[in-house]
């Protein structure tokens, strides 16, 4: 195979991820502060060595999957009958604290564990402007989630939520669904802006994302098309060479 069907062949290897990645989009359209995930590709210049191009000769140029990047833009806010969930309308991450050490999310879907700890969906607690857990007495019926991030109830203020940004939201590590580790030190967002009783959604469209999947699955046919009839064009080249040479 010559080098129109290596280029090829090189973007066929990528298309499992591809489709991996907008499979995993699709699953979490309805996961709250789920970001989706798009792949970064590029040209691989490939360069003979030890030798001039040929008269009109080119660069061959291969596909690399060189990354992937966090589609950063906001889900739309779906309001509950939940107190406790809270969304941030604008840039930030709420603080959990975890086995692994402290991560980072926009899921605000909270509710209280049996120590009556202010808790993410997965149990994980959440921290304070302090780094603490959040603890809600039994005495504490009411609840309001002040858009600062204040918590309070009848008998007063009860903590305020911890919200941070980062300088380079790409440079988070997802881990799992909702939850994101960073390199980098947080930086904490001073005036958030919170909505008591409502949830981030998913950033992910459906719609667009079953129409990109239907156009990676039309480029993989075409391009399998393509390394069959390169074969076969080798194939039949090959065997009239052989005959010539049969015949001479």
């Amino acid at each position: 195979m010559d080098s129109p069907g290596y280029v090829v062949l090189s973007r066929l290897a990528l298309q499992p991820r591809a489709t991996e990645l907008l499979a995993h989009n699709i699953a979490n359209a309805d996961t709250p502060g789920f970001r989706a995930h798009r792949m970064v590709f590029a040209a691989h210049l490939d360069r003979q060595r030890g030798t001039a191009a040929p008269p009109g000769g080119a660069r061959v140029a291969y596909v690399e999957d060189r990354a992937s990047w966090r589609d950063t833009t906001a889900g739309a806010l779906q309001h509950t009958a939940n107190p406790l969930d809270v969304a941030i309308a604008g840039d930030g991450f709420f603080a959990v604290e975890t086995p692994r050490g402290e991560r980072y999310t926009r899921a605000g879907r909270f509710s209280l564990d049996i120590d009556r700890r202010v808790v993410d969906m997965e149990g994980h607690p959440v921290l304070d402007v302090e780094s603490r857990p959040i603890v809600i007495a039994a005495a504490d019926t009411r609840i309001e989630v002040l858009g600062d991030g204040t918590l309070r109830s009848e008998n007063g203020v009860i903590a305020r939520l911890r919200v941070v940004r980062f300088d380079d939201p790409q440079r988070l590590r997802a881990e799992g669904d909702r939850l994101f580790a960073a390199d980098d030190p947080p930086l904490p967002v001073e005036r958030p802006a919170l909505v008591q009783g409502a949830v981030e959604g998913s950033n992910v469209r459906p719609v667009i994302e079953l129409t990109r999947l239907m156009a990676e699955l039309r480029e993989f046919q075409f391009a399998a098309q393509f390394v069959e009839r390169e074969g076969e064009r080798l194939s039949s080249a090959v065997e009239r060479i052989l005959r010539r040479r049969g015949a001479a």
